[in-house]
């Protein structure tokens, strides 16, 4: 079992890995080249706080959203031979948050005021068919966008993602014959931490409606309890990537994985390499930094 647990995201034409301490993009060009950036993490996402029971599923999302879309521009540069321009920190900051209140409005609000023109007299019934609404929407929504050439080639980088951390887990040798062996599907795959909050917020939604209030109430918890669902999402994943071979926490963590079978698609040997030299390059900057520390003492 890995002393760590290492894991990251697919980019365009590329693979980020994330360390304890640092992170790992390797992108490849349109002439075959591989471009390689390795960062350190900042350390409101590696301090106390990411410890903290609750408290570090909401740093966990926060630092998925900031550091993912950082890569994602990172990668179209490279990918687009244009390396040179680097992204201000304000526009990264603005498309986090239009994304942010756009997933919000598409996937929380919107299944609520589609459920509430329905007219259903029964609080449970309200919330399980805005629930399978909101599933509903998203399956769409996957769908749709694995139509898009482009995402589909992100798609393959992410199975490649996957196949490598599963290798590595499994302690074999980083190479891509041994690696294309690995499954594409992963435990603590993002789509699955998706799938555990859209769950979590029939039950969580469901309590709320259990007390009657106010329809603006309703409705303004769909925004303000999204954090805490996330933080309860995701310590479901960090206990059943500890418990993964239990018979009920697999079958709790089941549907997640299923749901990956539509944001993974099988890799070719390139992109799976690029996978590989992301992982050995985060591996390597923590064991850079860890040298000088043992040496020291």
């Amino acid at each position: 079992m890995a002393e760590f647990y290492y894991g990251g995201q697919a980019v365009i034409e590329g693979v980020m890995m994330r360390g304890r301490k640092h992170t790992a993009t390797v992108v490849r060009r349109p002439n075959g080249e591989l471009i390689e950036d390795t960062q350190p993490v900042p350390s409101l996402y590696t301090g106390r706080l990411r410890s903290v029971p609750l408290l570090r599923g909401i740093i966990v999302l926060i630092e998925t959203l900031v550091l993912g879309v950082k890569t994602l521009m990172y990668s179209a540069n490279v990918s687009l031979e244009e390396e040179g321009e680097k992204a201000e920190g304000w526009w990264i900051w603005v498309t986090l948050a239009l994304a942010l209140v756009a997933a919000v409005a598409i996937f929380f609000l919107a299944p609520f005021f589609i459920t509430d023109q329905i007219k259903i007299g029964s609080t449970v019934l309200f919330h399980v068919i805005e629930g399978v609404i909101r599933l509903g929407m998203f399956i769409a929504y996957l769908k749709l966008i694995s139509l898009m050439p482009d995402i589909k080639r992100v798609f393959a980088y992410h199975g490649a993602e996957h196949k490598t951390v599963n290798a590595y887990e499994a302690g074999v040798p980083l190479e891509v014959e041994a690696v294309k062996e690995y499954s594409k599907a992963h435990v603590r795959c993002g789509s699955s931490f998706i799938f555990m909050v859209l769950v979590l917020a029939i039950i969580v939604f469901s309590l709320v409606g259990m007390a009657e209030p106010a329809r603006w109430v309703e409705l303004l918890s769909r925004i303000v309890l999204v954090p805490l669902i996330a933080a309860l999402g995701y310590e479901i994943i960090y206990f059943g990537t500890r418990h993964a071979r239990n018979p009920l926490i697999r079958a709790v963590l089941a549907p997640g994985l299923w749901l990956q079978s539509m944001t993974t698609r099988e890799p070719d040997d390139d992109q799976i390499e690029v996978a590989i030299m992301a992982l050995n390059r985060v591996m390597e900057a923590e064991q850079a930094e860890e040298t000088p520390a043992e040496a020291a003492s």
